[in-house]
């Protein structure tokens, strides 16, 4: 982990105070995760209790303490697409990822992830794909949808 970087993102903040989740957002932005070691320089720049860091940060499910895939992939289980499907679609991600949710392939190329509600009732069955929304989901759509965001991942690299 590059630590100058995580002071670098400290120094943006460093005159204003009680801003931890903006500075975790930068970190969870830089890194995919949230480092051990960026949380202790946090608390240690911060002068706050690491206990205080680590409430926040396992609070928000948007941030991670684990490493995490380079996509990752939400499938929402809420009412109006779990009866329309939503059970399938993560099972067909699953079966083709060969992971369960919160879990991250070992190529840490995706973590699949279960969410209550992704707000697209309208859409549902739907699952997001690096923040990309992807309705009306199917078992034969996970392939074309995994591909894609494969092929936009290799384009970046």
């Amino acid at each position: 982990m590059e630590l100058q970087q995580v002071n670098s993102i400290l120094d943006r903040y460093e005159s204003r105070r009680g801003l931890l989740v903006p500075i975790l957002q930068d970190i969870q932005a830089l890194f995919n995760y949230l480092p051990r070691e960026a949380l202790d320089a946090v608390a240690r720049r911060r002068n706050i209790p690491l206990s205080q860091v680590y409430s926040v940060a396992n609070f928000y499910t948007a941030f991670s303490l684990v490493p995490r895939g380079k996509n990752i992939i939400s499938v929402c289980m809420g009412t109006a697409c779990h009866v329309r499907g939503a059970p399938q679609v993560l099972e067909e991600l699953e079966r083709q990822l060969k992971i369960k949710p919160g879990e991250t392939t070992p190529d840490m190329m995706w973590t699949l992830l279960t969410v209550n509600c992704l707000g697209a009732c309208a859409l549902g069955p739907v699952i997001v794909v690096n923040q990309e929304y992807h309705g009306h989901m199917t078992r034969s759509d996970v392939i074309d949808a995994l591909h894609k965001h494969a092929e936009q991942s290799s384009d970046e690299t």
